[in-house]
């Protein structure tokens, strides 16, 4: 295959959550899309209907799985646990700002979390989807979790995984990676099908 035929992949931040919305750290919590995600879902497989999908595949996490399936793509979804959101540990369920009360700048990439796992740990997950895709012919489908696929978009570059701090990924959105030439890039990112009202 040449470079210019090399496959993309898209991926897909799920739909907003009531954790989501009021910026709660939510990794392996198992919360449900909020009517707003719901429709932002929708939305997403109005953007995606006509683009054939070589592989689709999904977080088994809730919110993920339930954006999955109101887009369109369960039915031919396969679940990876590679994909599950970055294990916050003891920070599960907490604010920014609650966790900067004790780690004053308190940043996931720059200082990382107790009892839960590193930027090298989702580094070592998304590179085993990375090289799974790389292998497929025609194009694939990623229905998953913010920071899990901010590392996913910076392994994909080839940036280490805390260079996904540089990569604001908001929900309900569609990112593609794809290639110039040989080069993996960024085609284009946090496209949002639904765009949300102040």
């Amino acid at each position: 295959m040449s470079a210019s035929e090399r496959a993309m992949v898209y991926v897909v931040r799920h739909g907003e959550t009531e954790w989501s919305r009021t910026g709660r750290h939510t990794g392996r919590s198992d919360v449900v899309l909020t009517p707003h995600g719901e429709e932002q879902a929708s939305a997403i497989g109005q953007a995606l209907a006509g683009i054939s999908f070589d592989t689709v595949l999904t977080s088994p996490l809730a919110r993920a799985k339930e954006t999955c399936r109101t887009a369109g793509y369960l039915g031919e979804a396969q679940e990876c646990e590679d994909l599950v959101e970055w294990d916050y540990g003891d920070y599960e369920g907490l604010t920014t700002d609650e966790i900067r009360r004790s780690v004053p700048g308190w940043t996931l990439f720059d200082h990382g979390v107790i009892g839960g796992e590193s930027p090298a740990d989702v580094g070592r997950r998304v590179d085993r989807v990375i090289a799974a895709l790389r292998e497929r012919d025609g194009d694939s489908l990623c229905f998953a979790h913010a920071h899990v696929l901010r590392v996913f978009a910076a392994r994909w570059l080839g940036l280490p995984p805390v260079g996904g701090k540089l990569l604001k990924l908001g929900p309900g959105s569609v990112s593609v990676l794809g290639w110039e030439r040989e080069a993996p890039v960024i085609s284009s990112w946090n496209q949002a099908p639904l765009l949300d009202v102040p």
